[in-house]
């Protein structure tokens, strides 16, 4: 039995990913989502399909996107 490096639950019928040479095991998407999906610069949410980029960041929408701009503090 394996253990899901996101909730801890053990289980038989795990699945693995492997990313920059470390391997996780997961048992169910939402934990490897959880634990592995790039997050938003802006929302913080998880971005689960291609995401807008602008200006070195990732965003979830084009929405984000624009609204980082208004939200960055400028620097002195």
């Amino acid at each position: 039995m394996q253990t899901c490096a996101n909730c801890g639950n053990t289980a038989q019928d795990m699945f693995s990913i492997t990313r920059d040479e470390m391997t996780r095991h997961f048992d169910s998407f939402e934990c490897a989502i959880h634990m592995m999906a790039p997050r938003c610069a802006h929302c913080q949410c998880a971005i689960l399909g291609h995401p807008v980029r602008k200006e070195g960041g990732a965003f979830c929408c084009s929405h984000c996107a624009e609204g980082s701009e208004s939200s960055q503090v400028p620097t002195q």
